[in-house]
């Protein structure tokens, strides 16, 4: 009969569960920096998935920063305002209101949800549109969703001229409710496409250079 030793199954089964909690680890290892999946609250919970998504709206109407300088940039509010000095609600609701001033025999009330109650607020102008002296402008603290470090040099203008879509780097934010960071955005993760696109065609059609020398990025 094999005797066994506590001591020594002791020590094993402890060197089991650190390889176990190791492989799992490693699975979700992270280097310093790297945010993937990073999905912050924003003070207006603006969804991409309704208007990017449902409504099509393309990508450059509200980042045309993206195609004319090296940040996509973020919308001012006067340019939600191209729609939602008119919509003010969910058509649902709308129709709600509708239909209850009907039977009730009077004027629909105007419908204002919180969410561009907060547009209307930043622009300093009450539910009617009008400037509110209690409300002072002020600009919308975004939380910033991508990150690259500071010695890192991005340009939208020559992806966007080759033709990359935004999806490529962002995934897809025509679906998402809540933007989130999408990929590691890694110099690896980078180099890697930048090598398997090296010779793609453009839409031009000519063959696309990728370069892949540091001093592209690092300068």
């Amino acid at each position: 009969m094999i005797r066994r030793n506590p001591v020594a199954v002791f020590l094993l089964a402890a060197v089991a569960l650190s390889l176990l909690l190791l492989a799992t680890s490693v699975s979700e290892f992270r280097m310093p920096g790297v945010d993937r999946n990073y999905e912050p609250a924003q003070p207006i919970a603006f969804s991409h998935r309704l208007h990017a998504g449902e409504m099509e709206i393309p990508c450059l109407y509200c980042h045309s920063g993206a195609q004319r300088s090296r940040t996509a940039g973020i919308p001012p509010m006067g340019l939600c305002m191209n729609c939602h000095k008119t919509v003010s609600a969910p058509f649902v609701q709308v129709r709600a209101e509708a239909e209850a001033a009907e039977k009730e025999k009077r004027k629909p009330r105007k419908i204002v949800s919180p969410e561009i109650r907060k547009i209307y607020a930043a622009l300093g102008l009450d539910e009617s549109l009008k400037k509110n002296p209690s409300l002072a402008p002020a600009p919308v603290s975004w939380k910033r969703v991508h990150h690259l470090p500071d010695f890192v040099y991005f340009d939208h203008r020559p992806h966007m001229n080759a033709g990359v879509a935004c999806q490529v780097c962002h995934g897809p934010v025509q679906a998402m409710e809540r933007v989130r960071q999408d990929s590691t955005l890694t110099m690896g993760w980078c180099v890697g496409c930048h090598r398997q696109n090296w010779t793609a065609a453009a839409p031009g059609g000519k063959p696309l250079h990728v370069p892949t020398d540091c001093s592209r990025c690092h300068y």
